[in-house]
């Protein structure tokens, strides 16, 4: 394998106490209204599918000019951020449908359905646990002070302490993911043992149904995150138990993953996507916010796919911690941890150093100063 996928990185720890939680299959995207890929468990080529490969590695040009992805309803990814903003150029995306699930996008990373996915940093430990060909390239979504996930209830709900929650749904965007162990973080940080935390049941809701599903009685509590959170707090109604910044404070979520013969074949290619994603992760942080999302309207207006923009308005921040989504050894250990504690994975199965890689990033020196 190429030397730069197993440079050593530096360690560190994150500085929050955090208790281990039960992680039960391998986040945070938008809904899926439309076609959703489904994973082929019997593909294993890669880089299938790809057009416009070209000679010009010994260049600098890019291999291949067209990368698959999926999106989600009503959101915009900061690939498609970049793409419009010009960092991606030559290369253009080519979207083949939307998902609800990162578990299910990297695993459609991992057998080539798709050129690149993205998913919370736990689920992507487990996935390279099971000897996934991928590696996290740029971290793409977080936690600070502006984005945000809650867990919310109706105002006149008699839900009010982590005991309340036993017996009752909470919906979520998909399971194994983010909100589920912000959720069972929380449930144990309140003293739930492991069997009453078993009877929280856990409900798949897309996010774009959340609220509504909320509102007419179908769940009791609601996952409600970013741009949704803040379109549902203005029509009232709705109170908030806890959230993730509150609990864990900031950091990097999620990264983005490529396979590691899809990084060999096509370095520049991978090198162009990283770049142009960590502008467009930079560009996002210091634009003003009201010029980001109209952006961001203009681009879900011209795709042409009937999505409602009214949400984008809200729109506050990436979240990403590192500057350009470098990511950091904590972003990983954290969730290697809980996944060693809980017998999920074996002591030293998976090791924070051969797990990422900042090589592409143009920010990896200032990030590191």
């Amino acid at each position: 394998m190429n030397n730069v996928l197993k440079r050593k990185r530096g360690t560190g720890k994150l500085g929050i106490l955090m208790a281990a939680v039960v992680m039960t299959a391998v986040v945070l995207s938008g809904c899926g209204s439309d076609k959703t890929v489904t994973a082929n468990a019997n593909a294993g080529t890669g880089n299938k599918g790809a057009k416009n490969e070209t000679a010009s590695s010994a260049s600098g040009e890019p291999e291949v000019l067209e990368l698959r992805y999926q999106g989600g309803v009503g959101s915009v990814t900061l690939p498609e951020l970049a793409e419009d903003l010009g960092y991606l150029a030559p290369i253009k995306l080519k979207w083949i449908g939307n998902t609800i699930s990162g578990p299910q996008d990297i695993q459609s990373a991992a057998t080539g359905d798709v050129d690149f996915g993205g998913a919370f940093n736990g689920a992507v430990v487990k996935l390279i646990a099971s000897k996934a060909p991928v590696v996290p390239v740029i971290g793409y979504y977080g936690v600070d002070e502006k984005r945000w996930g809650g867990f919310y209830v109706l105002e006149d709900s008699p839900i009010k302490t982590a005991k309340d929650f036993i017996g009752k749904t909470v919906g979520m965007n998909t399971l194994g993911a983010h909100s589920e162990v912000i959720l069972k973080t929380w449930l144990r940080k309140e003293g739930l043992t492991d069997d009453e935390i078993k009877q929280v049941q856990l409900v798949v809701i897309p996010p774009i149904n959340s609220e509504q599903a909320l509102r007419q009685g179908q769940i009791d509590i609601a996952t409600l995150g970013d741009m949704a959170r803040d379109k549902a707090l203005e029509r009232g109604g709705i109170r908030l138990i806890f959230n993730d910044y509150d609990l864990l404070g900031k950091f990097t979520a999620g990264s983005y993953v490529l396979r590691k013969d899809f990084i060999e074949k096509n370095p520049n290619t991978t090198r162009k996507f990283v770049e142009a994603v960590a502008k467009a992760i930079e560009w996002a942080r210091t634009t003003p916010t009201e010029e980001v999302g109209a952006r961001l309207e203009k681009i879900l207006t011209q795709r042409g796919r009937d999505e409602d923009t009214s949400v984008l308005k809200y729109f506050k921040s990436y979240g990403v911690a590192g500057k350009g989504g470098v990511i950091s050894d904590k972003e990983f250990q954290i969730w290697i941890d809980w996944l060693e504690n809980e017998g999920t994975i074996k002591k030293g199965q998976v090791k924070v150093p051969d797990i990422y890689t900042n090589e592409f990033n143009p920010f990896k020196d200032e990030a590191n100063k």
